[in-house]
């Protein structure tokens, strides 16, 4: 179950939230909809491309949407989003319970459900898992947050599982239903969750188990042939770890791969040839995502909301939208989905405007000293730091733009490549003046994780260090308020807050660019995006 914002960075990986249900409901059905064919057959591999290397597979440490997307093969949770419908249909959990208070989720679970080492699944594993969550002693502060309101948490008996908050809140649902859940049976007394085992070689419920784990070049998952539901029919899925799109992109030419997310250059001049179309499926949509370039609110240059309106203003959004991504997305101005409801469409983009961003800065006391055109402030220069990850073509590119900029007015920028895992190490120890990223969210979603004041520390996901009074104020009642449309107010008001404060620079909404094997039956875009569990491939078609 998908619950929480997952960083991404320039790939077709996406964490969604969507909120259904009613006090006192009970669980729809499964959709028949996604019933499998009745000549499908089983065999042959999906080996599929990461643009990087996850840090880690344990699903409460985690943070990033490539340990997200390995994760869903092989762990699952109480509910899931049901991928045409929407809907929460049961997984783990057979049916659950709200109590009309809101404060009171009951689950009852499935019974003869195993880990894939053979152990019993059972209510003590989500017990275990819930207190690991909460236990501060462990890297998850940007889950934590999620379950902040819950008083406790108990197991009447092996197979039912009560969650009892203090006060409302309307995702509660969705988090205790998305959970993520972990063997506790594997974890020895004392010793330390963050370094475990389970990181590299992780156990789950799910369809798949993992093979093996090649540093630096693949991850494999194969089927786990005793899952207790229905069984897929792909044998094996294969993560290439390959930083390089344009490497990515000749190993799918040649074969090597069935599937990869594809950039804005590559969809619209790489992949137009009559070969590759015979080969491959294109396929474009939307879902709920957005890239920024952070600045740390914590280092002195970008402390002042001046300087980070101008930084702002010296991006050429509409530029880089039209020129780079080829229109394919368009500039947000703020942390919400931009198709949702929630999205504060008053909110004007700040325009691409030097004159305007050097008076900001001028105004916040940068000046040029006499005889230099350097950027000044108490006898110290305009200097700092970008991060962006290796191997990440766009991000190069607006740096690249960005230096130039900064350059021709007077302030100087250093563009440092790392690795996802250091960059990732960076951004959590705080040692960094500037980066791009992008988070993947949902229609449906709470702030609190990202924009929250508690949120700004060492691990958490607001790690730009944006405070303010007012914004924690909305962000708080909004998590308890039911009702849609009040709610939508709190989030238009937190918006204009945020927009005004410009911790992030806000940068595009795009669409997912997928290429996909046509051996592959049963391919579907559903509202949330492909569904990989559901492919097979005709025996002629057959490749491994």
């Amino acid at each position: 179950m998908k619950k929480r914002a997952f960083i991404y960075l320039a790939v077709q990986i996406l964490f969604l939230i969507f909120v259904f249900n009613s006090p006192g409901s009970s669980p729809p059905a499964a959709c028949e909809e996604l019933a499998q064919p009745a000549d499908r057959v089983f065999g042959d591999w999906l080996v599929r491309n990461l643009s990087a290397e996850p840090a880690t597979l344990n699903p409460i440490t985690a943070t990033d949407a490539y340990a997200g997307t390995i994760n869903g093969y092989i762990y699952e949770t109480l509910l899931k989003r049901d991928e045409k419908s929407l809907q929460l249909v049961p997984v783990l959990a057979r049916k659950w319970t709200i109590s009309p208070d809101h404060l009171t989720y009951t689950f009852y679970l499935k019974k003869n459900i195993n880990w894939s080492d053979g152990y019993p699944f059972t209510a003590k594993d989500i017990l275990f898992s819930y207190h690991r969550i909460m236990d501060p002693k462990v890297d998850a502060a940007p889950l934590r947050g999620y379950y902040q309101d819950i008083e406790k948490v108990d197991a009447p008996d092996d197979y039912t599982v009560v969650f009892h908050y203090r006060i409302p809140y309307f995702l509660a649902l969705e988090m205790c239903g998305g959970i993520p859940i972990v063997p506790e049976h594997l974890f020895k007394k004392g010793e330390d969750f963050n370094t475990s085992p389970i990181g590299r070689h992780p156990v789950g419920t799910g369809p798949y188990k993992l093979l093996h784990w090649k540093t630096g070049s693949e991850i494999v998952l194969v089927r786990n042939n005793h899952y207790w539901g229905p069984k897929p029919a792909i044998d094996r899925i294969v993560f290439k770890i390959i930083t390089d799109s344009t490497v990515a992109l000749q190993v799918l030419k040649q074969g090597g791969l069935d599937m990869m997310g594809l950039d804005a250059i590559q969809w619209a001049r790489e992949t137009q040839n009559k070969r590759f179309g015979e080969q491959f499926r294109k396929l474009s949509y939307y879902q709920p995502q957005y890239s920024f370039i952070g600045w740390n609110c914590r280092r002195g240059i970008f402390s002042d909301k001046r300087v980070r309106r101008a930084m702002t203003m010296l991006v050429p959004r509409q530029l880089i939208l039209k020129k780079i991504l080829f229109g394919l997305g368009a500039v947000v101005t703020g942390p919400f989905y931009i198709n949702s409801p929630d999205y504060n469409k008053n909110i004007k983009p700040y325009p691409y405007d030097p004159k305007a961003a050097l008076a900001l800065l001028k105004s916040a006391g940068w000046n040029y000293p006499p005889g230099k055109y350097v950027l000044e402030k108490d006898g110290k220069p305009f200097q700092f730091q970008f991060l962006i990850p290796a191997g990440a073509k766009l991000p190069l590119q607006i740096a690249t733009i960005l230096e130039q900029n900064l350059h021709e007015i007077g302030i100087q920028m250093s563009i440092q490549r790392l690795e996802w895992a250091v960059f990732l190490q960076k951004i959590n120890d705080d040692d960094f003046d500037a980066c791009t990223l992008g988070w993947a969210l949902g229609w449906e979603n709470d702030p609190y994780q990202i924009w929250d004041s508690s949120q700004a520390v060492k691990g958490g996901s607001n790690f730009v260090g944006f405070k303010n009074a007012e914004a924690d104020q909305l962000i708080m009642a909004a998590r308890k308020e039911f009702d849609p449309e009040k709610r939508r107010k709190m989030y238009y008001r937190l918006q204009e807050i945020i927009h005004e404060e410009q911790p992030y620079t806000f940068l595009f909404t795009t669409k997912a660019l997928v290429a996909v094997s046509k051996r592959f039956q049963n391919v579907v875009v559903y509202p949330m995006g492909l569904a990989p569990l559901y492919w097979w491939v005709p025996k002629a078609a057959r490749k491994y």
